[in-house]
């Protein structure tokens, strides 16, 4: 079978939000999913709330099939995430012995981190699938629900890096492959300049009306030159693609860079 598999991301903090922070695990994630033929429907970034997680989180598993969650996993009081998901799944913190010794050994060389503190992160929420941080003390929590699956992980960019890289990207992919999805995702891009955009969009406007359901030509101005990136999402075939790219690069010859 194959569907297009839509993704989104929610990072965690007030930091994000009062700019003291710039979010840029999400633009990292997005260009991850990507590779993976997975679509990101939408991103968004929230308060460290319970209610505006949750919220969110609702929001999110309406529309999409992945749902993507960095932030807040913190040992101290203001890192809610692992109790905000623990109540919207409706289960219960109990203590992990495998977190317990990973986070142990982590630290073995550091005895005045292993305090009272950094002993809450080796309590998980029960009914979660937990996937190894290899490099940090926050567990990565999974669940599926349904034909949904919710994956939380660390902010700290370059433990969210390695959590997407070893285990959450792998996991999904070994999900979607034992229910027989195929996800297909192809963009071909080009760049031209020496026309203004809206020139260049009447020029190609019977082209771009002519496009089969399912791809999409963006423009992208920047500095004097406009990228054409036509773009599928699982609807059309590789070969349809380029067969629509020759075309439109055929119809853009004269300012092809």
């Amino acid at each position: 079978m194959e569907k297009t598999v839509q993704a989104e991301i929610i990072t965690i903090g007030d930091e994000l939000l009062i700019g003291q922070v710039v979010d840029t695990n999400s633009a990292w994630m997005a260009e991850q999913l990507n590779h993976a033929d997975i679509a990101v429907y939408q991103i968004t970034s929230v308060h460290d709330s319970a209610e505006h997680i949750r919220q969110v989180l609702s929001d999110a598993l309406s529309r999409v099939d992945i749902v993507l969650l960095t932030g807040g996993l913190g040992p101290t009081k203001d890192d809610i995430t692992k109790r905000v998901l623990c109540d919207f799944f409706q289960t219960r913190l109990v203590e992990s012995e495998v977190v317990k010794r990973h986070v142990e050994q982590l630290y073995a060389n550091r005895p005045n981190v292993l305090n009272r503190l950094t002993a809450t992160q080796w309590l998980v929420p029960e009914s979660a699938i937990i996937l190894e941080n290899r490099i940090g003390s926050a567990p990565i929590m999974v669940w599926e629900q349904g034909e949904k699956i919710v994956a939380s992980m660390p902010g700290v960019p370059k433990e969210m890096q390695v959590a997407m890289d070893e285990q959450v990207l792998p996991f999904l992919q070994q999900r979607l492959h034992a229910r027989g999805i195929n996800t297909h995702i192809y963009h071909r891009t080009l760049t031209v300049k020496g026309i203004p955009e809206s020139a260049l969009a009447i020029e190609l406007e019977a082209w771009e009306s002519a496009l089969p359901e399912g791809l999409h030509l963006a423009y992208l101005p920047k500095d004097g030159t406009i990228r054409l990136r036509l773009s599928s999402y699982g609807e059309c075939t590789s070969e349809e693609v380029e067969r629509q790219f020759a075309q439109l690069r055929t119809l853009v010859q004269a300012y092809l860079m």
